[in-house]
């Protein structure tokens, strides 16, 4: 379960980052990307745990799952300033917000639950969170995964998975898969003005050399669906709706 709290206890750590959009962080009309978005929350993220040492090598985090609620489009946002802390804990797990607040009025906040992982790549279990403990206030998150498969007849094409798309850890980066949904979502006329909620469930890696195809499809009246499938695998899943006030 994702935290639906915009605020952390006054005390506890934060941390802050600001980044510059540049040119190809932005579409045709000027507006930060999603892509773009993921790549500066991934980065204030990487900061924090390196600056806190529960990153690397000790500490590996891959995204379980995220929600983006886009307030208002970072649309004439040239800087922008991202606040992060930890929402949750579980067992193996954790929850990160971010507050990203640009410097034209643009407004995105975003919550997600991040898997913990040893040296080896195995869950571990994280008992102290240490630095990260006060700002998750005794919140829980939860691992599970919401979004739904597609159906039968859900239209696919095939979608291709570069070298440069690539981490360093082998599998397809998590902003990646972002690129895939912008993509699909101006090719389907969406109205990026409009404010709106967009997830992503992970579920397996993408690697280098999967055959991956894409499904569109409809959950609900307004929840429109992509999922990210190798065979009948479906290895993630994006989904975007009108953003409830």
């Amino acid at each position: 379960m994702l935290d639906t709290g915009l605020t952390r206890p006054a005390a506890a750590r934060s941390f802050t980052a600001r980044r510059r959009a540049r040119l190809s962080d932005m579409d045709a009309a000027g507006r930060v990307r999603l892509d773009a978005v993921a790549r500066f929350l991934q980065d204030a993220a990487i900061d924090d745990v390196e600056e806190t040492g529960w990153g690397l090598p000790e500490h590996l985090w891959f995204v379980r799952r995220i929600r983006v609620d886009v307030v208002s489009p970072l649309l004439h946002d040239r800087e922008a300033e991202i606040v992060t802390w930890c929402s949750g804990v579980a067992a193996i797990a954790a929850g990160r917000r971010w507050s990203v607040l640009g410097d034209a009025g643009g407004r995105v906040e975003i919550d997600s639950v991040w898997i913990h992982l040893g040296p080896d790549q195995r869950p571990v279990r994280i008992g102290d969170f240490g630095p990260y403990a006060a700002s998750a206030a005794g919140r829980s998150v939860s691992t599970k995964l919401v979004l739904p498969d597609p159906h039968g007849a859900a239209p696919r094409q095939p979608w291709a998975v570069r070298s440069t798309d690539l981490d360093a850890h082998g599998h397809v980066n998590n902003a990646v898969y972002w690129q895939a949904v912008e993509d699909w979502l101006t090719r389907e006329r969406w109205d990026f003005a409009v404010p709106s909620r967009a997830e992503l469930d992970y579920r397996d890696p993408l690697d280098l050399g999967d055959e991956v195809e894409l499904a569109a499809f409809a959950a609900g009246a307004e929840q429109r669906c992509l999922a990210f499938t190798v065979g009948d695998r479906v290895r993630a899943v994006a989904s975007i709706e009108p953003l409830r006030s």
